[in-house]
This record gives C-alpha cells, sequence and structure tokens, in this order.
C-alpha cells in the first residue's frame, strides 16, 4: 500500500542529509565544509482512520494529520 494521502494526495518527496564539517566563521573558523550527502525521504505525517463517504457509509483510508486538523474530514 502506497502511503499517499486519500485527500490531500501527500506522498513521500526525495531530500537530502548534508552533513557539514568545521567552525563556521561567524564563531572564528574558516567556514563548515559539506563532507557527506545521503538521500532520504521526507514522510507525511498519515492516520488511518475512518471516515464518512458521500453516500452515508464508512471507510478506512490513510489521511495526513494536516488535512484532519484542517477539517477537510469527518471522522465517524
Amino acid at each position: 500500500m502506497a502511503r499517499i494521502c486519500a485527500i490531500t494526495g501527500k506522498r513521500p518527496t526525495p531530500g537530502s542529509i548534508i552533513h557539514r564539517k568545521g567552525q563556521s566563521k561567524k564563531s572564528g573558523g574558516i567556514g563548515t565544509h559539506i563532507t557527506t550527502i545521503t538521500k532520504r525521504k521526507f514522510r507525511p505525517n498519515l492516520q488511518k482512520i475512518r471516515i464518512k463517504t458521500a453516500n452515508g457509509g464508512t471507510k478506512r483510508v490513510l489521511v495526513s494529520v494536516k488535512a484532519i486538523k484542517a477539517g477537510l474530514v469527518e471522522k465517524v
């Protein structure tokens, strides 16, 4: 099952972890340097909740917390 929000369509997006080494110029050093870049994913905060459907039934779906807080979903 793909980790995609049923309401907003949010999905994992690619990103990277950047490791820096050295003392910053602001702190009196010669500046920081990038030593490693590692790939990672930013995953949405999805919760499996029961929602009311348009025809009056219920359905269990993955919904992002942002959509729940915004009131885009009506819980059972």
